[in-house]
């Protein structure tokens, strides 16, 4: 559900686009450390995901490991996933995306950058998808606030 301020009593119109290209944020968040890795990719399957796993990977500080908190979607355990040494996948219940921290991530793009647009082709939608990830990686704030959870705080 998209909010937007209007006059009490009003239905604000909004644009509605009705084509049907797709682009996938592929983003992980370590509240601690306040980083951030992402992927903006064509397709959401298991070859993306082990790109996207090579990515965090990537940022994980040297000689650390990371826990990564997942929840069931079927490219996140495919049989051909590739898994980097330094990354250990950690499976959330079934149905419980409030577990999933980055999952208030999805939602804050959506209510703040994301919505109510009309994307002039694929190209926009990813340049779009791009800069909203930018923005909120661009505030190690703004990354902390909305990930964080006591649960999950691991301290050395």
């Amino acid at each position: 559900m998209t909010r937007v301020w209007a006059k009490r009593g009003t239905r604000p119109r909004a644009p509605r686009d009705r084509r049907y290209e797709w682009a996938y944020i592929f983003g992980a968040v370590c509240p601690r450390r306040r980083a951030t890795a992402a992927l903006v990719l064509p397709a959401a399957n298991a070859e993306a995901m082990s790109l996207h796993l090579v990515e965090i990977s990537r940022r994980v500080v040297p000689g650390a490991h990371a826990a990564l908190v997942f929840d069931g979607a079927g490219y996140h355990i495919a049989k051909d996933l590739a898994v980097p040494e330094n990354i250990t996948l950690v499976s959330l219940p079934p149905y419980a995306p409030e577990l999933n921290p980055v999952e208030n991530v999805w939602e804050y793009l959506r209510g703040n950058k994301l919505a109510i647009t009309v994307f002039d082709g694929y190209d926009d939608i990813v340049d779009k998808a791009c800069d909203a990830w930018t923005f909120f990686a661009s505030d190690p704030d703004r990354i902390a606030s909305i990930t964080t959870r006591s649960w999950a705080t691991v301290t050395s």
